[in-house]
């Protein structure tokens, strides 16, 4: 006769389980999957699958040319669609050596900063959704639906603007659309408090982010981590301030580089917010100088069929998200021998490496919320 002896419980402790985050996790703005494993309620160690959305924007901008491949690279972050469109005329302006009439350099510089603000607002709103509170989204979208008929009566898109052309803008602005896009912003600047009333002083979501998924900034410098999230680690830069572009340089005092140095969950979510009361504060002060400017072009003179001379060339952005880098090589064509996208959320994701081991799985969304992500800029 054989005896057997079973153990329940004592041997199971010490085992570690793989628990797979996803690929369709409501709080991840998108499809992605984690792959954790799980000492207990404590996270041992974490992996980010990607690679779920992969369109291959990539490889299609270069069967598209020059004037097509802007409707490609305002997708990949569907809450920065000007911002994307930016870098990617401003790389094939930098080949051609030319310049954008003053006019568009501002409204470019203004619509930005109003992308900006519908991109945090997202966030902002949806952050606090994930922890358990609901009332903050609606107020974000309300202040969204505010900004978003502005941006739609110039563009004809709430989300793809396709508004910028190599060159400059696709068209001057409508007639009295400054002063309705100063009362739209003078109207969300009321009600923006709300925000630091609602959500940045409720001491329950002070609790479960305060001190939770701290990133140190030598993480930060190890992963290439940028944007808001960087800077809430106190790694103080923005290409706004540093590399100024489009209208920046005249604009430095009144764009404040937000930072902070806790790098936990609350920190990052304070930056994106000041961050967004200072891109409404710049938004007036572009429509203070457009009152300034006298008539004239928004765009340059293309010839029917454009040709980048050949070489290569690297513009980078100051995305919401954080940077956006396009590296162009030509080969003096129609369309784009290589065109490389460098994009936010790709490295900023990498950090949940070493942000999630040692974290409860309680705090596991907390965290991954405040990387403030969209899937589609890390598959791209």
């Amino acid at each position: 006769m054989t005896e057997t002896t079973v153990g329940i419980g004592g041997a199971a402790e010490s085992t570690d389980m793989v628990l797979n985050i996803g690929p369709q996790h409501p709080s991840t703005h998108g499809v992605l999957r984690l792959r954790l494993v799980l000492d207990g309620e404590r996270i041992v160690s974490a992996e980010p699958v990607v690679g779920y959305m992969h369109r291959g924007a990539e490889k299609l901008f270069e069967a598209r040319d020059y004037r097509q491949i802007v409707m490609l690279a305002n997708r990949h972050d569907w809450l920065s669609a000007f911002s994307n469109e930016l870098g990617v005329v401003m790389a094939v302006e930098r080949m051609l050596g030319m310049e954008v009439p003053e006019r568009a350099v501002w409204m470019r510089t203004l619509l930005a900063e109003l992308n900006r603000v519908l991109n945090h607002l997202m966030f902002l709103g949806s952050y606090p959704l994930e922890l358990g509170g609901i009332t903050p989204i609606f107020h974000a979208f309300r202040e969204r639906e505010e900004l978003q008929a502005v941006m739609e009566e110039i563009s004809g898109g709430r989300m793809h603007y396709m508004f910028n052309r190599v060159g400059g803008l696709k068209e001057d602005l409508p007639a009295g659309w400054l002063g309705r896009a100063r009362a739209a912003i003078a109207d969300v600047n009321t009600r923006m408090h709300i925000y630091d009333d609602l959500v940045r002083g409720n001491e329950i979501f002070r609790a479960r982010t305060r001190g939770v998924g701290v990133l140190s900034a030598e993480a930060v410098h190890a992963y290439g981590v940028s944007g808001p999230i960087a800077r809430a680690s106190g790694v103080d830069f923005d290409l706004r301030r540093d590399e100024p572009y489009l209208a920046y340089g005249e604009l430095q005092d009144v764009l404040k580089v937000v930072t902070r140095t806790e790098g936990d969950c609350l920190a990052r979510f304070e930056c994106l917010l000041d961050q967004t009361h200072n891109a409404l504060d710049l938004a007036v002060a572009c429509l203070d100088r457009m009152a300034e400017l006298p008539p004239g072009p928004v765009n340059q003179r293309l010839p029917k069929v454009l040709k980048a001379p050949e070489g290569h060339t690297y513009a980078w952005t100051e995305n919401p998200l954080g940077i956006n880098g396009y590296y162009l090589v030509s080969k003096g064509e129609k369309t784009p021998y290589r065109l490389k996208l460098r994009s936010a959320s790709y490295n900023n994701i990498q950090a949940l490496a070493v942000l999630l081991p040692g974290q409860l799985v309680a705090d596991m969304v907390a965290i991954l919320g405040s990387l403030f992500f969209v899937v589609g800029d890390i598959d791209k």
